[in-house]
């Protein structure tokens, strides 16, 4: 897995945009599917929002998709097997680069045709401890005419990202504002951020 660390800070380093093409493996970006597709199945997703746990809103005109907290209580062999590949990402994170990273948080994202989510920053302005965000898709065969890309704006160039299963995304929370354009697809990801609490 190291070649695949090395991939996503290098280009990162290079670029502000880290991208892993295969960050997850295809058996275990179908695990997380297929356990998202469960769950909204039974209506567990809740309606995305915006903000903290202190204070929180709730906007379709900002962002339309819906969302479900991984946590290691669920005992969920994917989301297991995805924990263990962050906190390894972690260890090498915080040896190679000295990111001094302590936590993490991640959630499911699901979004039905014709949802969106407009331009924001990642982290609270009254909360720092987001430090970066990562995305890693779980889209298998997306076609350009899908939509939903993830378009990130910088100074120089914007970047438009397909949301292609397996491929994870990184960058820092504070820096970069994006925003996931409207889907034409029912559009799924592990979406989260690593933290220095």
């Amino acid at each position: 897995m190291e070649n695949t660390f090395e991939e996503l800070i290098a280009s990162y380093i290079q670029n502000k945009v880290g991208m892993a093409e295969h960050f997850l493996s295809d058996s275990l970006a179908m695990g997380l599917k297929q356990n998202l597709l469960l769950l909204n199945q039974q209506n567990l997703l809740i309606d995305a929002g915006t903000g903290n746990s202190n204070v929180i809103s709730y906007d379709s005109a900002v962002r339309s998709d819906s969302i479900y907290w991984l946590d290691k209580k669920h005992n969920n062999v994917f989301e297991n097997e995805f924990f263990e590949l962050i906190e390894g990402f972690i260890q090498y994170l915080n040896e190679s680069c000295y990111a001094g990273i302590t936590g993490y948080e991640f959630h499911y994202s699901l979004y039905e045709s014709g949802d969106f989510y407009l331009k924001h920053l990642d982290q609270f302005k009254t909360n720092p401890s987001r430090k970066y965000s990562m995305i890693s898709y779980l889209n298998l065969n997306w076609q350009e005419s899908d939509g939903g890309e993830l378009l990130i704006h910088q100074l120089n160039k914007n970047q438009k990202i397909a949301p292609t299963q397996g491929k994870t995304i990184f960058f820092k929370s504070d820096e970069l504002v994006h925003e996931v354009l409207v889907t034409n697809n029912v559009r799924m990801s592990v979406t989260g951020w690593l933290k220095s609490d």
